[in-house]
């Protein structure tokens, strides 16, 4: 696993290969070689070269795109199931969560109660952190603003947001992936409650009380976990 570390560090470390990265997991879909040399104004050449690098970590996936024309199929790029841990071991992490959350589950009614609340409270002291280091203070942010934080905050968790600004009081917002998937395979309500109160927790600090709808979950086979976010304050 260190070695896996290694790679990928080694493969991020290229600034344009990382900032290629990014515009491809904020993307939310394939992309092309052409595109991605367009948009980073390199050549195209460069650009596959750079794709297939973070193919060969595992980070982006790729396949044939079927036109229906002849000559040399192009590829789509997209972003892979993988989820970047660069402190530890993403099974060590898997591990030690499968196992807090076994013994808590064991508990009956009681752990699944403290598992949702210590969901909340992660999501909570995640946000004050992020909160403090941009040295920022909710009642003092836009939603705009706000919005923007949370993002960074999300992204860092290993999770890829999408936000759809409804009307002044509502947004939605999606995840298109899950850094507790393995686990929540073998627990999916448990491990789907608890992460709804960890973003519950997380929008709460930003924007105090508010009505946090779960509308779809990656585990139910939809393509991502979507929320209904509203009574936001006007700021």
């Amino acid at each position: 696993m260190e070695n896996e570390t290694l790679r990928i560090t080694s493969v991020l470390a290229d600034p344009t290969r990382f900032s290629i990265y990014q515009y491809v997991a904020s993307s939310h879909r394939t992309v092309t070689v052409q595109e991605i040399a367009e948009e980073f104004n390199i050549h195209p050449n460069v650009a596959r070269l750079h794709l297939s690098k973070l193919e060969d970590i595992e980070l982006l996936k790729s396949e044939s795109e079927k036109t229906g024309k002849g000559g040399r199929p192009s590829r789509l790029y997209s972003l892979s199931d993988q989820v970047i841990s660069l402190q530890f071991s993403p099974r060590d992490y898997q591990l030690l969560a499968q196992i807090a959350i076994e013994s808590l589950l064991s508990l009956g009614e009681a752990g699944q109660k403290a598992l949702k609340e210590m969901g909340k409270r992660f999501g909570i002291e995640a946000s004050k952190q992020a909160l403090a280091k941009e040295k920022q203070r909710p009642e003092d942010m836009t939603v705009d603003q706000a919005l923007a934080s949370i993002e960074r905050l999300v992204l860092a968790q290993g999770l890829y947001p999408e936000f759809e600004r409804i009307d002044e009081s509502t947004i939605r917002f999606r995840i298109h992936n899950c850094t507790f998937k393995e686990t929540a395979l073998q627990y999916p309500q448990s491990i789907c409650s608890m992460h709804h109160s960890l973003l519950e927790g997380i929008f709460e600090t930003y924007f105090g009380q508010l009505d946090f709808i779960k509308q779809d979950s990656i585990m139910t086979n939809c393509s991502t976990c979507e929320y209904t976010i509203v009574r936001l304050p006007v700021k």
